[in-house]
Protein backbone atom coordinates (compact mmCIF):
# COMPACT_ATOMS: atom_id res chain seq x y z
CA UNK A 1 0.00 0.00 0.00
CA UNK A 2 2.82 2.43 0.86
CA UNK A 3 4.58 1.67 -2.43
CA UNK A 4 1.38 2.39 -4.33
CA UNK A 5 1.00 5.77 -2.57
CA UNK A 6 4.63 6.66 -3.32
CA UNK A 7 4.18 5.85 -6.99
CA UNK A 8 1.09 8.02 -7.33
CA UNK A 9 2.78 10.90 -5.50
CA UNK A 10 5.83 10.60 -7.75
CA UNK A 11 3.58 10.59 -10.79
CA UNK A 12 1.79 13.71 -9.55
CA UNK A 13 5.12 15.48 -9.02
CA UNK A 14 6.28 14.58 -12.51
CA UNK A 15 3.11 16.06 -14.01
CA UNK A 16 3.73 19.50 -12.52
CA UNK A 17 4.66 22.08 -15.16
CA UNK A 18 8.20 23.42 -15.45
CA UNK A 19 6.97 26.92 -14.59
CA UNK A 20 6.00 25.69 -11.12
CA UNK A 21 9.51 24.37 -10.50
CA UNK A 22 11.04 27.65 -11.68
CA UNK A 23 8.84 29.62 -9.29
CA UNK A 24 9.62 27.15 -6.51
CA UNK A 25 13.36 27.57 -7.09
CA UNK A 26 12.95 31.36 -7.15
CA UNK A 27 11.14 31.31 -3.80
CA UNK A 28 13.86 29.16 -2.23
CA UNK A 29 16.59 31.45 -3.62
CA UNK A 30 14.74 34.54 -2.36
CA UNK A 31 14.44 32.97 1.09
CA UNK A 32 18.18 32.24 1.20
CA UNK A 33 19.04 35.77 0.05
CA UNK A 34 16.63 37.16 2.65
CA UNK A 35 18.33 35.22 5.45
CA UNK A 36 21.75 36.45 4.32
CA UNK A 37 20.51 40.06 4.20
CA UNK A 38 18.95 39.74 7.66
CA UNK A 39 22.25 38.47 9.05
CA UNK A 40 24.04 41.49 7.54
CA UNK A 41 21.41 43.86 8.94
CA UNK A 42 21.79 42.38 12.42
CA UNK A 43 25.41 43.55 12.50
CA UNK A 44 24.62 47.02 11.15
CA UNK A 45 24.70 50.22 13.19
CA UNK A 46 21.21 50.61 14.63
CA UNK A 47 21.03 54.35 13.89
CA UNK A 48 21.81 53.77 10.21
CA UNK A 49 19.32 50.92 10.10
CA UNK A 50 16.67 53.15 11.67
CA UNK A 51 17.32 55.92 9.15
CA UNK A 52 17.09 53.50 6.22
CA UNK A 53 13.85 52.00 7.53
CA UNK A 54 12.39 55.47 8.10
CA UNK A 55 13.14 56.52 4.51
CA UNK A 56 11.77 53.28 3.03
CA UNK A 57 8.55 53.37 5.08
CA UNK A 58 8.04 57.09 4.36
CA UNK A 59 8.53 56.73 0.60
CA UNK A 60 6.27 53.68 0.49
CA UNK A 61 3.61 55.46 2.57
CA UNK A 62 3.62 58.59 0.44
CA UNK A 63 3.43 56.44 -2.69
CA UNK A 64 0.38 54.65 -1.28
CA UNK A 65 -1.24 57.99 -0.43
CA UNK A 66 -0.51 59.55 -3.84
CA UNK A 67 -1.37 56.55 -6.00
CA UNK A 68 -4.05 55.11 -3.66
CA UNK A 69 -2.79 51.58 -4.28
CA UNK A 70 -2.38 50.56 -0.65
CA UNK A 71 -3.13 47.04 0.56
CA UNK A 72 -6.51 46.46 2.19
CA UNK A 73 -5.09 46.37 5.73
CA UNK A 74 -3.59 49.88 5.32
CA UNK A 75 -6.70 51.53 3.85
CA UNK A 76 -8.08 52.98 7.14
CA UNK A 77 -4.81 54.80 7.90
CA UNK A 78 -4.21 55.92 4.31
CA UNK A 79 -7.80 57.15 4.09
CA UNK A 80 -7.25 59.49 7.03
CA UNK A 81 -3.83 60.66 5.83
CA UNK A 82 -5.04 61.24 2.25
CA UNK A 83 -7.00 64.27 3.47
CA UNK A 84 -3.76 66.08 4.34
CA UNK A 85 -1.57 65.10 1.37
CA UNK A 86 -2.11 65.46 -2.37
CA UNK A 87 -3.26 62.46 -4.34
CA UNK A 88 -3.07 61.66 -8.02
CA UNK A 89 -6.53 62.89 -8.97
CA UNK A 90 -6.83 65.79 -6.55
CA UNK A 91 -5.21 68.45 -8.78
CA UNK A 92 -7.50 67.79 -11.77
CA UNK A 93 -10.51 67.74 -9.46
CA UNK A 94 -9.69 71.18 -8.07
CA UNK A 95 -9.08 72.68 -11.52
CA UNK A 96 -12.61 71.81 -12.60
CA UNK A 97 -14.23 73.91 -9.82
Amino acid sequence: MLLLAAVTTLEKIQKLPMQFWLKFALVIAAFIVGVIILKKIAGMNKAVLGAILFVVVTVMGFNWIYERNEPAWATPVVEKLANFFPSKGSYEGRQGR
